[in-house]
């Protein structure tokens, strides 16, 4: 262990291959709570390293080969560190990705997204997380929430889109007893378990616009009422907000309030999908396959073609289909991944179902490519939409038409 002294507590830890003891050590060590920490290690999967991670410990760089994220971090604390080399490892062994919280990644586009969340992590604004499903939304709200003030404190997370329509408001703000039929027993809701901690709001485009007017004033106000409660409660829960959607399209089709996403957007941060995060997405495969190899005590490579394929594949569904892609393909493989190994990725492009042909009415023929390019954008309904030149409250239409999701409960009236 490293200690500098510096004036802001920058603390550099250099295990390689942590163990028991270098954990104990970092709990008990007199900057434990109020230092910085940046911890380099040699890329292996270490469960010592991870714990760190989850408290509170604010970089890990693996197999550091540019220092350049160090100097921008010496910028910030007004300092002069010192290179330090890494021990190289075999690829399939070891990852080289740099780790901030829980985000991963050595892009320029990662490094500065580290360094807006290290910011508006100091602070209580409420932030709001924009980016496609599977890019990393609810890992970026973790890591706020891990490098705040409010680290020790409990942080909520909740799918909007997953809440009944009618107990949405039972869930955000607890309901009394016999407040309504079915109320069998007193209920604590999410504003209230969040406590001093973080709420997150997934999805928030999905919560009806009637409740997102009541949502709008407790965060105005910061005041409550439990359903069937006259007692005025107060919350200091600090909301991250997160969407799959882009806000403005979202509000021009009904389905977010303006109000209230300036009121959530104290700190709009918008997350990379993982096809503008230039050589990350072979860094995160060989990430995931070493974590695979050390939990099954496997040695398994990748074929070159394979990773060619993966730098070609635009991943529509970002990081989690590539972590779901690289983990099936460990199950099939024997010691080399190859294409075979590989879920038949198809075209970029939406691609119609063979049983349009000659005879097949324009209304089925519409049904069939609405649904098929909604499945190649892995049901991101936003990318689906531009794919198709439509806006998104018309292909909502479609599939309500369709039967594909329930009706929505928003309407003109209710979004003025």
């Amino acid at each position: 262990m490293t200690d500098h002294n510096y004036p802001a507590d920058l603390v550099i830890y250099a295990p390689q291959q942590a163990v028991e003891d270098d954990y104990k050590l970092f709990e008990t060590h007199p900057l434990h709570n109020t230092a910085d920490w940046i911890l380099l290690s040699d890329g292996a999967p270490n469960k010592w390293l991870d714990m760190m991670m989850s408290k509170g410990v604010a970089y890990h760089f693996r197999q550091m080969r540019d220092f350049s994220p160090l100097r921008e971090i010496a910028q910030e604390f007004a300092e002069e560190f010192k290179q330090l080399k890494q021990k190289r490892h075999s690829a399939t062994l070891t990852s080289s990705l740099d780790q901030y919280g829980s985000l991963l990644g050595s892009s320029a586009v990662m490094h500065k997204l580290y360094r807006l969340i290290r910011r508006v992590s100091q602070t209580d604004a409420n932030v709001f997380l924009i980016g496609e499903s599977g890019c990393g939304k609810e890992v970026a709200a973790r890591t706020i929430h891990e490098q705040s003030e409010r680290a020790n404190e409990p942080m909520v997370c909740v799918n909007c889109a997953a809440l009944a329509a009618d107990l949405v408001e039972s869930e955000l703000f607890g309901h009394e007893k016999g407040a309504f039929t079915g109320a069998v027993n007193q209920h604590i809701g999410f504003f209230e378990q969040g406590g001093n901690g973080t709420l997150l709001l997934d999805e928030i485009t999905e919560m009806p616009l009637a409740l997102q007017s009541k949502l709008l004033r407790v965060l105005e106000s910061g005041e409550f009422r439990r359903v069937g409660s006259d007692i005025v409660r107060r919350s200091k829960v600090r909301v991250i907000a997160a969407t799959n959607r882009e806000p403005e399209e979202a509000i021009e089709a009904g389905f977010l309030r303006e109000d209230l996403y300036f009121r959530l957007a104290h700190f709009p941060i918008k997350l990379p999908p993982l096809r503008q995060r230039d050589n990350d997405v072979i860094e995160l495969a060989k990430h995931f396959l070493a974590y695979r190899n050390e939990a099954t005590g496997a040695g398994k490579v990748f074929a070159d073609d394979v990773l060619d394929m993966f730098s070609r594949y635009s991943w529509p569904g970002n990081v989690r289909e590539l972590k779901h892609c690289v983990e099936r393909a460990h199950i099939l493989a024997e010691e080399v991944i190859t294409v075979a190994d590989l879920p038949d990725f198809g075209t970029n492009s939406p691609v119609l179902e063979s049983s349009i042909g000659p005879g097949t009415s324009i209304k089925d023929a519409e049904k069939s490519l609405i649904l098929s390019t909604l499945e190649a954008c892995q049901h991101n309904k936003t990318q689906a939409a531009k794919q198709l030149g439509i806006t998104v409250k018309t292909l909502y239409n479609k599939l309500e038409q369709y039967g594909e999701i329930e009706p929505t409960l928003q309407t003109g009236s209710e979004a003025t």
